[in-house]
């Protein structure tokens, strides 16, 4: 018996072209929206936030000698824009913590997470604490010779992962890298100062 002949007698060949045309056509319909994601994606592609430091509060920057053990309470304000015009960023987790020549000085401190809309602006102020941290001491006696001298450099780091939205599609999760220099000068009499507005640099 021919295969002509028994796909004629049991209808199999009409099923099985039945079943792959539904198939193509659910295929295609999948291809059509994705390439349709795609270029909604080129067109509206977001911009990465923008992070400003805005004040650094230096309540106490201590090092114990000659058990090299910093202590030291910091409050930061900062401002995070979201540039873009139709796209909104999810924060699911954000922490905020200081670095001294490439080494964490302090404990990571959590932002709770939010929704930034498009072109929203919010403003975060956590405080920033380390009590009796262990330090290598040649990281010790650059710390004594830097407020010595009245001049202290630190990094207040952002480390997070965000999500993009635009409309009701949401992206899978990013990385978020933030790195903000804290200029802090020593005025006699007045303590440890912050010395102007920074931009930070910020990678996703």
């Amino acid at each position: 018996m021919s295969l002509a002949t028994d796909c004629g007698q049991h209808g199999g060949c009409k099923r099985r072209r039945k079943v792959y045309l539904i198939s193509a056509g659910i295929l295609a319909f999948i291809i059509l929206n994705l390439l349709i994601i795609l270029i909604i994606w080129l067109a509206l592609r977001p911009t990465k936030p923008k992070f400003y430091l805005q004040d650094a509060s230096v309540y106490a920057f201590n090092v114990s000698s000659p058990d090299n053990l910093l202590s030291t309470t910091i409050r930061v304000t900062i401002s995070t824009r979201n540039p873009n015009a139709r796209v909104g960023i999810y924060y699911d987790r954000v922490d905020v913590f200081t670095s001294y020549k490439y080494q964490q000085i302090t404990p990571a401190t959590a932002i709770p997470p939010f929704y930034q809309g498009q072109n929203d602006v919010d403003l975060w102020s956590p405080f920033l604490y380390a009590v009796c941290v262990p330090v290598a001491p040649h990281l010790a006696e650059a710390i004594a010779q830097d407020q010595s001298s009245g001049f202290l450099l630190v990094h207040v780091k952002i480390e997070g992962r965000i999500r993009w939205k635009m409309g009701f599609w949401v992206s899978g999760h990013h990385d978020l890298f933030v790195t903000c220099p804290a200029f802090l000068s020593r005025e006699s009499g007045k303590g440890i100062k912050f010395q102007q507005i920074s931009t930070c640099s910020v990678d996703v």
